[in-house]
């Protein structure tokens, strides 16, 4: 059975700079179409302030192991490639990619073994989030899909 794990990065040497670079990436190349939430609050708030029709039909849709099945090194030209669109200055995006860093801090330990995820992006890391989003909005728009977004009337 393929396991799911949850990990509490908050001690890994990576934490803080995977959540800088969250921030970084957020305020250089924002995202045009971000579904992610920050937590259960955040999700409420969101919905709170959604208007809703009496026809409309809330659903949500959950990727099956996520992370792990994100690509780490297609995602890095991803990133690469969206840093280069918004003309990040070439020595930004040189200290932006530290990527490896943290997508490479990719372990846990249960039961007092260490396990080390080998694909994918690691479960509790700060980042995970945006660079799943960065991978799945790419692969929306070189799909054949329609590139604009559509909404439940």
């Amino acid at each position: 059975m393929p396991i799911r794990p949850v990990v509490n990065w908050r001690n890994a040497l990576a934490y803080k700079l995977s959540g800088l670079f969250t921030q970084k990436i957020n305020n250089i190349a924002p995202l045009p179409n971000t579904f992610n939430i920050k937590n259960t609050t955040d999700l409420i708030q969101k919905l709170q302030d959604t208007p809703m029709a009496p026809h409309f039909t809330l659903a949500t849709l959950d990727i099956t192991n996520l992370y792990s099945n994100i690509p780490v090194l297609e995602t890095k030209a991803i990133l690469k490639n969206a840093l280069e669109y918004h003309q990040t200055h070439p020595q930004t995006q040189k200290e932006l990619m530290w990527y490896n860093v943290t997508t490479r801090q990719n372990y846990f330990i249960h039961n007092h073994d260490i396990i080390s995820q080998h694909d994918g992006l690691a479960m509790g890391a700060p980042s995970s989030g945006l660079i799943a989003e960065f991978f799945l909005q790419h692969r929306k728009y070189t799909s054949g899909m329609p590139s604009t977004q559509t909404q439940n009337h």
